[in-house]
């Protein structure tokens, strides 16, 4: 070795010299590993609307399992000596016309409203993701014959078949929600068919093909599951159809049978004391707005969540 690349050595060692060991990590950067799951609630947690109401959706749903349990007046007890009576410390909301607590009988209607609301969604998600995914992914024919079939089911207006239904089996929960599911689930499916026909041709889906995954396993756990997102918001935008679907039909007098009461049936009753008693109908309607306003701001806020543009 020369005296040049000594000096070389020698100039080197001055200029670099080795870190300690505890120094070593000083500047480690380390990010905390996520699921899709929690990043998509802490998005969510920014939308402070949407925040807003899912804090309001779960008090009405706890109000709606507890009040009516734990309270001293029940649903239909009428007490004739306290009959159209204003708010106040027995009576929150009041009494109607039979001396009934309003308070008690608008958490029991949040049962009955909030109930079809949410299973209407279930039902009608579970039809439309199972017969949009499977008309999407074979197309063709079957996709062709399929479609004819839901735009046939769509061009008859949703309300005669809930009117039909009713018709024969009464007017109950149960004829209710058949009436509502019938037609509802159309757009869901129209929605899935629409994301699998253009998920199926990805690189993903064909390489699951090749790999010899089944056509079940290639639908439900890798072209369903790349469209959820759209698939959850327009869940969480089909129950508030379906409350406001029930409460309509409570409302104009073919919905819940009396004694017992929904939403809409509150302020059908509600609705011939307007003029004299008008804070009756306040009740029930606000429980409405302000239900589907906190769902309407929820959907907005798992849209934005799920949004993978959005990160």
């Amino acid at each position: 070795m020369n005296n040049l690349e000594l000096k070389d050595m020698e100039w080197t060692e001055d200029l670099f010299e080795p870190l300690d060991s505890s120094e070593q990590n000083s500047e480690f950067i380390a990010m905390e590993s996520k699921t899709f799951l929690q990043d998509s609630w802490n998005r969510f947690k920014k939308n402070k609307l949407a925040l807003v109401g899912l804090v309001f959706l779960v008090l009405m749903i706890l109000m709606a399992i507890f009040v009516p349990m734990f309270s001293k007046y029940s649903y239909d007890q009428m007490d004739m000596t306290a009959l159209n009576q204003l708010p106040s410390a027995q009576h929150w909301f009041g009494t109607d016309k039979f001396g009934r607590d309003i308070f008690v009988r608008v958490m029991y209607g949040a049962r009955i409203s909030l109930a079809v609301g949410f299973s209407a969604a279930i039902i009608c998600l579970f039809i439309g993701v199972v017969y949009g995914g499977i008309s999407g992914y074979v197309g063709g024919k079957v996709d062709m014959v399929m479609m004819r079939i839901v735009d046939i089911i769509y061009a008859i207006p949703s309300l005669l078949y809930v009117i039909f239904i009713m018709l024969i089996f009464g007017s109950n929960v149960w004829s209710i929600l058949m009436g509502i599911c019938v037609s509802s689930w159309v757009g869901m499916a129209r929605l899935v068919r629409s994301q699998v026909l253009s998920l199926k041709e990805q690189e993903f889906a064909l390489a699951a093909y090749v790999l010899g995954a089944s056509t079940s396993r290639i639908l439900f756990k890798h072209l369903i599951l790349n469209c959820i997102g759209a698939i959850i918001v327009n869940v969480t935008l089909m129950v508030p159809s379906a409350i406001f679907t029930e409460a309509f039909l409570s409302f104009v007098g073919i919905g819940i049978s009396a004694p017992a009461s929904s939403w809409g049936t509150l302020a059908n009753e509600a609705r011939g004391l307007i003029e004299s008693n008008p804070i009756q109908i306040i009740w029930p309607v606000g429980a409405i707005c302000l239900t589907m306003l906190s769902l309407n701001f929820i959907g907005d806020g798992v849209g934005e969540a799920l949004d993978p543009k959005k990160k």
